[in-house]
Order: structure tokens, then C-alpha cells, then sequence
């Protein structure tokens, strides 16, 4: 599944597009549904508002954090490597990906971790990767 956000100048320019490929290829109707609320102790993720409350707090994070921590979250209990981690959030192939993603990792830990040190939520799991325990 692809999420894009456009613009409305963009939006426009898609709907001509779904409009004329319609009158070629038969549709079925799909129901979108709303995006998750992903909440874990203390720590909750409203996905539809690209938001994370942290203790009735909104935790600001940037755009490679926020994916970082809903991939990681979507994925309970599930050691996923780097190289995983960097493909879903970066979008590329993972060449060099371990600085990339132990960096984003340590910036989230500051941000949402009780004792960033001691991590309650995102675990590191030596020689793997990291999973998320919630």
C-alpha cells in the first residue's frame, strides 16, 4: 500500500487521471478505512493525524522518526533488521543503512523513551536489529 499526500492542485491532476483510466478499466468500490490508533503503555500513535502522544503529551518527531516508530510498532515483538527498517522507511535499497537507522533509532529513544538508556519500548537485539515491545 502506497500513501501519498498531495496537494490540491495535485489531487485535481490524479482524479482527471483515475476519471479517464474508468472509462476504460471497471472499478470495484473499496471502503478506505479510518488509520489506526496504535496505543501502547503510556505511548500512543494516532495515525490519521501523523501524531504521538507520549503521557497526555505530543512528542514532536520528524518525518523519518514518526515512520521509524509506526513501522516498528506495527510490527509487535518482530526483530527486523537495519537493512528491513531502512528499505520500508527510507523507500531504498540498503547499502548503507546502519549509521542511517541507528541514528533515527537513538534521536526516537530521546524522544519517547522514560530512560532512553534503558529502552522500555524499542529493543535493540544485538547483531539483528531492533524490535518494538509494547
Amino acid at each position: 500500500m502506497i500513501l501519498l499526500t498531495l496537494n490540491e492542485q495535485e489531487e485535481k491532476v490524479i482524479d482527471k487521471i483515475i476519471s479517464a483510466i474508468t472509462d476504460y478499466i471497471q472499478f470495484e468500490p473499496m471502503q478506505i478505512a479510518p488509520a489506526s490508533v496504535l496505543s501502547l503503555s503510556g505511548l500512543e500513535i494516532r495515525q490519521s493525524q501523523r501524531r504521538v502522544i507520549q503521557d497526555g503529551k505530543e512528542v514532536n518527531l520528524t518525518r523519518l522518526e514518526y515512520s521509524t516508530l509506526v513501522f516498528l510498532a506495527s510490527n509487535p515483538g518482530i526483530v527486523l533488521t537495519r537493512s528491513q527498517i531502512f528499505e520500508a522507511v527510507w523507500n531504498m535499497d540498503s547499502d548503507s543503512c546502519h549509521s542511517s537507522v541507528g541514528n533515527v533509532i537513538c534521536n526516537l529513544r530521546k524522544k519517547i523513551e522514560p530512560d532512553s538508556k534503558n529502552p522500555t519500548y524499542i529493543k535493540t537485539v544485538l547483531g539483528v536489529g531492533y524490535k518494538f515491545d509494547g
